[in-house]
């Protein structure tokens, strides 16, 4: 959680000196660590800003497909981490992502990645079910399934928080927030999924991460 309140703060107070907001008021900012990274370039030595990305993985989703980072080359996609017995926040979450799913599902290249945080009991038969339930069919939305350690591990790339925790309903613990990732992989937005005005304000800057330059896609 105190990752994602910097991250917010970030937000709140970096969108000027963050690359993609220069010149652009609405640009949406990029989030996440950055280091500054001197190097030449034709004799002349530049100092350039590198953006965390999130990096490789490797799972597989509901259809029992094989799912890398490198499938969502070229692509803009939502992340949030859920489990399908969650008896919290995931059902509320899932139904205001519906709303995304809906606005983007015949966006060739949008997705929408949810990774479970329980793969012991939500195997590939479980996400297909959950996704039937959910009317979620065709390639826009997967559910996807590895080893927990890596699941926790990738949650920590994207700012997010989930754990073990046997005081939690469940018997784990996690945020509710929807990441808006950029085809380049950097965070460009955190929403609360919980909340159905963030997520309507999700939509609004998937439009304009669509209307980027480097990030148009095909309709």
């Amino acid at each position: 959680m105190r990752k994602i309140l910097i991250l917010l703060s970030c937000v709140a107070i970096g969108i000027s000196a963050c690359k993609s907001g220069a010149g652009n008021n609405n640009a949406l900012p990029i989030l996440g660590n950055r280091e500054a990274v001197t190097k030449t370039v034709d004799g002349k030595t530049v100092t350039d800003t590198v953006y965390q990305t999130i990096p490789a993985f490797k799972f597989v989703n509901q259809y029992g497909d094989s799912i890398t980072n490198k499938n969502l080359n070229g692509m803009i996609y939502v992340a949030d981490f859920f489990f399908t017995s969650c008896p919290s926040i995931c059902p509320v979450m899932h139904r205001n992502m519906l709303n995304v799913y809906n606005e983007f599902k015949n966006v060739a290249n949008f997705k929408i990645l949810s990774h479970t945080i329980d793969p012991k009991y939500d195997s590939v038969a479980v996400m297909k079910k959950y996704a039937d339930k959910l009317d979620i069919s065709g390639q826009s939305w997967w559910f996807l399934q590895g080893k927990k350690e890596e699941t926790y591990k990738l949650a920590e790339s994207y700012l997010a928080h989930a754990a073990d925790d046997a005081k939690a309903p469940g018997g784990h613990i996690h945020d509710g927030y929807f990441l808006l990732i950029d085809k380049q992989k950097h965070i460009r937005g955190a929403y609360d999924g919980t909340d159905a005005a963030q997520v309507t304000k999700l939509i609004a800057d998937i439009k304009i991460l669509q209307a980027e330059p480097d990030q148009s896609m095909a309709q």
